[in-house]
Protein backbone atom coordinates (compact mmCIF):
# COMPACT_ATOMS: atom_id res chain seq x y z
CA UNK A 1 0.00 0.00 0.00
CA UNK A 2 2.67 2.24 0.15
CA UNK A 3 4.27 4.73 3.29
CA UNK A 4 1.60 5.50 5.46
CA UNK A 5 -0.55 2.91 5.01
CA UNK A 6 -2.37 -0.42 6.54
CA UNK A 7 0.08 -3.55 6.70
CA UNK A 8 -1.96 -5.83 7.26
CA UNK A 9 -1.51 -9.30 6.16
CA UNK A 10 -4.90 -10.45 3.91
CA UNK A 11 -6.24 -13.20 6.12
CA UNK A 12 -6.07 -10.69 8.86
CA UNK A 13 -7.48 -7.93 6.55
CA UNK A 14 -10.67 -10.27 5.72
CA UNK A 15 -10.95 -11.76 9.67
CA UNK A 16 -10.81 -7.72 10.48
CA UNK A 17 -13.80 -7.08 8.11
CA UNK A 18 -16.18 -9.63 8.90
CA UNK A 19 -16.58 -7.63 11.81
CA UNK A 20 -19.30 -5.17 9.81
CA UNK A 21 -20.66 -7.88 8.48
CA UNK A 22 -23.65 -7.70 11.47
CA UNK A 23 -24.56 -5.01 13.67
CA UNK A 24 -25.42 -2.79 10.38
CA UNK A 25 -27.89 -1.16 12.24
CA UNK A 26 -25.74 0.51 15.19
CA UNK A 27 -23.10 1.78 11.89
CA UNK A 28 -25.92 3.45 10.17
CA UNK A 29 -26.68 5.07 13.38
CA UNK A 30 -23.46 5.90 14.75
CA UNK A 31 -20.74 6.29 12.17
CA UNK A 32 -20.23 9.95 10.81
CA UNK A 33 -21.56 11.05 7.05
CA UNK A 34 -19.55 13.44 4.59
CA UNK A 35 -19.59 17.23 4.50
CA UNK A 36 -21.07 18.08 1.44
CA UNK A 37 -17.86 20.04 0.08
CA UNK A 38 -15.87 16.60 -0.10
CA UNK A 39 -18.72 15.37 -2.14
CA UNK A 40 -18.95 18.05 -4.65
CA UNK A 41 -15.29 17.69 -5.03
CA UNK A 42 -15.11 14.27 -5.68
CA UNK A 43 -17.85 13.60 -8.23
CA UNK A 44 -18.23 15.80 -10.95
CA UNK A 45 -21.29 17.33 -11.96
CA UNK A 46 -22.94 15.98 -14.51
CA UNK A 47 -21.91 12.44 -14.32
CA UNK A 48 -24.53 9.99 -14.66
CA UNK A 49 -23.72 6.28 -14.10
CA UNK A 50 -21.80 6.39 -10.30
CA UNK A 51 -20.69 2.24 -8.46
CA UNK A 52 -20.52 3.27 -4.92
CA UNK A 53 -18.08 0.28 -3.87
CA UNK A 54 -18.24 -1.49 -0.49
CA UNK A 55 -21.39 1.18 0.28
CA UNK A 56 -22.29 -0.50 3.29
CA UNK A 57 -25.30 0.94 5.01
CA UNK A 58 -25.17 3.54 2.00
CA UNK A 59 -23.65 6.53 4.07
CA UNK A 60 -21.84 7.53 1.14
CA UNK A 61 -24.54 6.15 -1.24
CA UNK A 62 -27.24 8.63 -0.27
CA UNK A 63 -24.48 11.52 -1.32
CA UNK A 64 -24.19 10.10 -4.87
CA UNK A 65 -28.09 9.94 -5.22
CA UNK A 66 -28.16 13.47 -4.66
CA UNK A 67 -25.64 14.34 -7.66
CA UNK A 68 -26.38 11.14 -9.81
CA UNK A 69 -29.38 9.98 -11.49
CA UNK A 70 -28.32 6.13 -11.90
CA UNK A 71 -26.61 4.90 -8.62
CA UNK A 72 -25.39 1.34 -7.84
CA UNK A 73 -24.50 -0.01 -4.65
CA UNK A 74 -21.87 -2.68 -4.15
CA UNK A 75 -20.39 -4.96 -0.92
CA UNK A 76 -19.80 -8.37 -0.05
CA UNK A 77 -22.89 -7.52 2.90
CA UNK A 78 -26.11 -8.94 2.22
CA UNK A 79 -26.66 -7.17 5.91
CA UNK A 80 -25.56 -3.97 5.39
CA UNK A 81 -27.44 -3.69 2.02
CA UNK A 82 -30.29 -5.11 3.49
CA UNK A 83 -30.18 -1.66 5.53
CA UNK A 84 -28.93 0.68 2.27
CA UNK A 85 -32.08 -0.60 0.46
CA UNK A 86 -34.35 -0.04 3.08
CA UNK A 87 -33.02 3.88 3.41
CA UNK A 88 -32.48 4.00 -0.59
CA UNK A 89 -35.25 1.62 -2.59
CA UNK A 90 -34.32 3.14 -5.86
CA UNK A 91 -30.69 2.48 -5.96
CA UNK A 92 -29.88 -1.07 -7.53
CA UNK A 93 -28.03 -3.19 -4.77
CA UNK A 94 -24.90 -6.33 -6.22
CA UNK A 95 -23.18 -8.02 -3.54
CA UNK A 96 -19.60 -8.25 -4.73
CA UNK A 97 -16.30 -6.48 -3.49
CA UNK A 98 -13.75 -4.20 -5.10
CA UNK A 99 -11.80 -6.54 -7.11
CA UNK A 100 -15.06 -8.40 -7.97
CA UNK A 101 -17.82 -5.86 -8.46
CA UNK A 102 -20.11 -8.17 -11.02
CA UNK A 103 -20.29 -4.48 -12.79
CA UNK A 104 -20.38 -4.55 -16.99
CA UNK A 105 -16.79 -3.05 -18.44
CA UNK A 106 -17.52 0.55 -19.28
CA UNK A 107 -20.27 0.40 -17.48
CA UNK A 108 -20.22 3.81 -14.98
CA UNK A 109 -18.61 7.13 -14.92
CA UNK A 110 -17.46 7.48 -11.49
CA UNK A 111 -16.20 4.67 -9.11
CA UNK A 112 -16.38 5.66 -5.41
CA UNK A 113 -15.20 3.59 -2.49
CA UNK A 114 -15.89 5.63 0.87
CA UNK A 115 -14.19 4.57 4.28
CA UNK A 116 -13.41 1.23 3.02
CA UNK A 117 -10.22 1.73 0.84
CA UNK A 118 -7.86 -0.06 3.68
CA UNK A 119 -10.01 -3.34 2.88
CA UNK A 120 -9.15 -3.54 -0.55
CA UNK A 121 -6.44 -5.10 -2.51
CA UNK A 122 -4.96 -1.79 -3.82
CA UNK A 123 -3.53 -3.56 -7.01
CA UNK A 124 -7.02 -5.93 -8.13
CA UNK A 125 -9.40 -2.85 -6.44
CA UNK A 126 -7.95 -0.82 -8.99
CA UNK A 127 -7.68 -2.65 -11.77
CA UNK A 128 -11.27 -3.44 -11.44
CA UNK A 129 -12.23 -0.05 -11.17
CA UNK A 130 -10.04 1.12 -14.28
CA UNK A 131 -12.33 -1.98 -16.07
CA UNK A 132 -15.95 -1.08 -14.71
CA UNK A 133 -15.11 3.17 -15.54
CA UNK A 134 -15.52 4.53 -19.07
CA UNK A 135 -12.43 6.28 -20.55
CA UNK A 136 -12.21 9.83 -18.98
CA UNK A 137 -13.91 7.89 -16.11
CA UNK A 138 -13.70 9.41 -11.87
CA UNK A 139 -12.28 7.49 -9.37
CA UNK A 140 -12.24 8.65 -6.19
CA UNK A 141 -11.74 7.37 -2.62
CA UNK A 142 -12.50 9.18 0.67
CA UNK A 143 -12.13 8.36 4.18
CA UNK A 144 -12.78 10.14 7.78
CA UNK A 145 -10.35 10.19 9.96
CA UNK A 146 -11.19 11.62 13.58
CA UNK A 147 -9.20 14.81 14.22
CA UNK A 148 -6.25 13.14 16.02
CA UNK A 149 -4.19 16.99 16.43
CA UNK A 150 -7.01 17.52 18.88
CA UNK A 151 -4.82 16.28 22.13
CA UNK A 152 -8.70 15.21 23.80
CA UNK A 153 -9.54 13.42 20.35
CA UNK A 154 -6.26 11.96 20.43
CA UNK A 155 -6.39 9.97 23.65
CA UNK A 156 -10.33 8.98 22.45
CA UNK A 157 -9.13 7.19 19.47
CA UNK A 158 -6.32 5.29 21.25
CA UNK A 159 -8.61 4.27 24.25
CA UNK A 160 -11.39 3.33 21.40
CA UNK A 161 -8.35 1.82 19.62
CA UNK A 162 -9.93 3.54 16.69
CA UNK A 163 -6.14 4.12 15.51
CA UNK A 164 -5.89 6.17 12.15
CA UNK A 165 -5.79 3.49 9.15
CA UNK A 166 -3.75 5.63 6.91
CA UNK A 167 -1.09 8.78 8.39
CA UNK A 168 -1.99 12.28 6.81
CA UNK A 169 1.12 11.44 4.59
CA UNK A 170 -0.19 8.44 2.70
CA UNK A 171 -0.72 8.57 -1.05
CA UNK A 172 -3.21 5.90 -2.50
CA UNK A 173 -1.62 4.25 -5.51
CA UNK A 174 -4.42 4.35 -8.31
CA UNK A 175 -2.11 2.22 -10.62
CA UNK A 176 -1.16 3.13 -14.50
CA UNK A 177 -5.03 2.95 -15.77
CA UNK A 178 -5.32 6.37 -14.03
CA UNK A 179 -3.98 10.11 -13.90
CA UNK A 180 -2.13 11.62 -11.23
CA UNK A 181 -4.32 11.70 -8.02
CA UNK A 182 -5.21 14.92 -6.74
CA UNK A 183 -6.31 15.43 -3.01
CA UNK A 184 -8.20 17.41 -0.77
CA UNK A 185 -9.21 17.73 2.76
CA UNK A 186 -11.75 18.95 4.48
CA UNK A 187 -12.13 19.99 8.83
CA UNK A 188 -15.58 19.22 10.62
CA UNK A 189 -17.60 18.10 13.15
CA UNK A 190 -20.31 15.25 13.88
CA UNK A 191 -22.79 16.23 16.52
CA UNK A 192 -23.19 13.04 18.67
CA UNK A 193 -24.87 12.39 21.88
CA UNK A 194 -21.74 11.30 24.75
CA UNK A 195 -23.54 7.76 25.49
CA UNK A 196 -23.63 6.98 21.58
CA UNK A 197 -19.17 7.31 21.67
CA UNK A 198 -19.72 3.95 23.50
CA UNK A 199 -21.71 2.52 20.25
CA UNK A 200 -19.23 4.51 17.80
CA UNK A 201 -16.39 2.29 19.59
CA UNK A 202 -18.64 -0.76 18.89
CA UNK A 203 -19.31 -0.52 15.13
CA UNK A 204 -15.29 -0.73 15.21
CA UNK A 205 -14.05 -3.98 13.98
CA UNK A 206 -11.49 -4.21 16.29
CA UNK A 207 -14.29 -4.17 18.99
CA UNK A 208 -16.12 -6.75 17.39
CA UNK A 209 -13.43 -9.11 16.97
CA UNK A 210 -12.16 -8.68 20.60
CA UNK A 211 -13.31 -11.07 23.55
CA UNK A 212 -15.77 -10.12 26.17
CA UNK A 213 -13.04 -8.89 28.68
CA UNK A 214 -11.34 -6.87 25.86
CA UNK A 215 -14.87 -5.15 25.14
CA UNK A 216 -16.10 -4.86 28.71
CA UNK A 217 -12.26 -2.70 29.31
CA UNK A 218 -12.47 -0.50 26.53
CA UNK A 219 -16.13 0.52 27.62
CA UNK A 220 -14.94 1.41 31.11
CA UNK A 221 -12.24 2.99 30.10
CA UNK A 222 -14.45 4.94 27.90
CA UNK A 223 -16.88 5.94 30.58
CA UNK A 224 -14.31 6.80 32.54
CA UNK A 225 -12.63 9.28 29.96
CA UNK A 226 -16.08 10.80 29.54
CA UNK A 227 -17.32 11.06 32.21
CA UNK A 228 -15.02 10.99 35.35
CA UNK A 229 -12.09 12.80 33.29
CA UNK A 230 -13.12 15.08 30.44
CA UNK A 231 -16.90 15.73 32.85
CA UNK A 232 -19.91 15.35 30.60
CA UNK A 233 -22.92 14.85 32.00
CA UNK A 234 -24.62 11.72 30.83
CA UNK A 235 -27.18 13.95 28.37
CA UNK A 236 -24.06 15.97 26.91
CA UNK A 237 -24.09 16.25 23.05
CA UNK A 238 -20.61 16.23 21.75
CA UNK A 239 -19.48 18.04 18.57
CA UNK A 240 -16.54 15.46 17.51
CA UNK A 241 -13.78 16.66 15.14
CA UNK A 242 -12.92 14.92 11.57
CA UNK A 243 -11.05 15.09 8.79
CA UNK A 244 -12.32 13.94 5.41
CA UNK A 245 -9.47 12.94 3.01
CA UNK A 246 -10.66 12.32 -0.30
CA UNK A 247 -8.91 11.50 -3.41
CA UNK A 248 -9.65 11.52 -7.53
CA UNK A 249 -7.78 10.10 -10.61
CA UNK A 250 -9.02 10.04 -14.18
CA UNK A 251 -9.42 6.59 -16.23
CA UNK A 252 -6.97 6.92 -18.95
CA UNK A 253 -8.45 6.24 -22.50
CA UNK A 254 -7.52 2.97 -24.41
CA UNK A 255 -6.54 -0.51 -23.07
CA UNK A 256 -4.63 -0.60 -19.58
CA UNK A 257 -0.91 -1.19 -19.51
CA UNK A 258 -0.35 -5.27 -19.77
CA UNK A 259 -0.37 -7.58 -16.75
CA UNK A 260 -3.06 -4.71 -15.41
Amino acid sequence: MGPGGPRLAEHRRRELARGYLQESERYERVRPGYPAESVEWLVPAGAQRTADIGAGTGKFTRELVRRCPEVTAVDPSEDMLSVLGHHLPQVRRVQGTAEASGLGTSSVDVVTIAQAWHWCDPVAASAEAARILRPDGVFGLLWNQLDVGVPWVHRLSRIMHAGDVFRPSYRPEFGPCFSTPQSSVVAWTQTLPVGDVIELARSRSYYQNASARVRARVEANLSWYLHDHLGHAEDAILQLPYLTYSWRAVRAGGECPAGV
